[in-house]
């Protein structure tokens, strides 16, 4: 199981893939963003490999400027927000959650993080606690 999100100023989006997320679910991922937010979106993330794939490179060039990307420098997890996501989620969501099996740490992890969305002061927490300046 593997998770993506992303993070806007007032909420964040997420979405949960069997086995690792490759191209084609980054692509999905963004165009489920793109239908939801209905605006240009400008991406900020990391250089994983991933995110500079040929698929993902080329749905972006079809986006015709409406899905815009830019890249956090190598090796800079402190200034990515979603981050902060995944690390709230760890330390105080699912701390110490026993699990029978993989399909219940999804359910649970989840819900949880729809609670999360919920909660526009831990949104805006995320964003303060990324070393970013704006």
């Amino acid at each position: 199981m593997s998770a993506i999100a992303g993070l806007s100023w007032w909420r964040f989006y997420f979405r949960f893939f069997d086995g690792a997320v490759k191209s084609e679910q980054v692509v999905e991922f963004l165009a489920a963003l793109k239908r939801q937010i209905a605006r240009k979106l400008l991406v900020i993330w990391d250089g994983a490999a991933i995110h500079r794939s040929r698929i993902v490179r080329s749905w972006l060039e079809r986006q015709a400027g409406q899905v815009v990307v830019a890249a956090l420098p190598p090796y800079a997890p402190e200034l990515n927000p979603v981050e902060a996501i995944w690390a709230y989620l760890k330390k105080h969501e699912i701390v110490n959650f026993c699990a029978k099996d993989i399909g219940d740490v999804s359910d649970f992890a989840r819900r949880r993080l729809k609670s999360m969305q919920r909660r526009p002061t831990l949104v805006r927490a995320f964003w303060k606690q990324a070393e970013l300046a704006f």
